[in-house]
């Protein structure tokens, strides 16, 4: 383990370390207009959603860290306080990354990215209509960190109107994570894509917390063939299975392997942790327990 004090590294140094290691981190692509009404749009990836009443989100348009010159999206929030955060789709992924380039003050990015300008209801700055999800927001404080290349600048918006495209939306009028195809940004050039085998599910322990790893047998604890992963899974159930369950499961499940490896308890243990591995991958959380509890019963 290599440890840093942020004191002793150059800024494009630290600046390296944490975006590399912080991510995926998604995209605000902000939507703003100058004093003049003309268009800017550009994106963050210092960004996220941090209260649903009011509805909050937060976006850093940070300080160059080569000349400690300010972004146009920084400079027009401070003269017209309303931004549209448009969310950026696979689809847009490459007409987003060319919206960031440097232009000139003035410069339609709308324009130079191809993208369409669709009025907004209840700000001025135009939405992307081509982004999946577009929240109008009024802009609520903006928080200098610093006044050196690099500082961030929080820019606290209050959602005043939020627009979700139909094909995202499922019949509860909830997102579809499998259908929105989100992307995320990544350290240097990379970004990651939201979508397919890149998507998975962990059930939250929110009303009936589960029994915890500290609770699971030490044998199962310290096994060489479930991960963290799967002992997570495992501490998350909220009760384990009684001796007369584990009985049954392995007399009428298990009582082959029982058979076959009768005088080799060490590999018995290995092949029980195994099966209970693959449980445990579809889900079957009970009979992975069984599976492993048989062992000692």
């Amino acid at each position: 383990m290599r440890s840093f004090n942020p004191e002793d590294l150059p800024v494009p140094k630290l600046h390296g370390l944490l975006l590399g290691a912080i991510g995926p981190r998604p995209i605000a692509f902000a939507s703003t207009i100058d004093s003049e009404g003309k268009p800017n749009l550009a994106p963050f990836s210092f960004f996220n959603v941090f209260s649903a009443n009011p509805p909050t989100l937060i976006f850093s348009p940070a300080r160059r860290g080569r000349d400690n010159t300010t972004k146009h999206t920084f400079e027009n929030v401070k003269k017209v306080s309303e931004v549209v955060i448009n969310i950026v789709d696979y689809a847009m992924v490459q007409q987003m990354s060319l919206a960031s380039a440097d232009f000139p003050e003035g410069v339609n990015e709308f324009e130079k990215a191809g993208f369409t300008m669709e009025a907004s209801e209840r700000v001025k700055p135009f939405r992307v209509k081509e982004s999946p999800a577009q929240f109008e927001c009024i802009v609520k404080d903006v928080v200098e960190l610093g006044s050196e290349g690099g500082a961030g600048n929080l820019v606290i918006c209050e959602v005043v109107k939020v627009h979700m495209k139909e094909s995202v939306l499922d019949e509860n009028e909830k997102v579809d994570q499998e259908r929105i195809d989100t992307v995320g940004r990544m350290g240097g050039n990379w970004y990651v894509r939201a979508h397919g085998e890149a998507l998975f599910e962990v059930a939250k322990p929110l009303q009936n917390p589960g029994i915890g790893i500290d609770q699971i047998p030490e044998d199962i604890r310290l096994s060489t063939v479930l991960t963290g992963n799967d002992l997570g899974q495992l501490g998350n159930v909220n009760a384990l299975p009684n001796e007369t369950e584990v009985n049954e499961y392995r007399l009428t499940e298990l009582g082959d392997l029982f058979v076959e490896l009768e005088d080799e308890p060490g590999e018995l243990e290995r092949r029980l942790h195994e099966m209970a591995k693959s449980h445990i991958s579809n889900g079957r959380l009970n009979e992975a327990w069984m599976t492993l509890l048989s062992f000692n019963n």
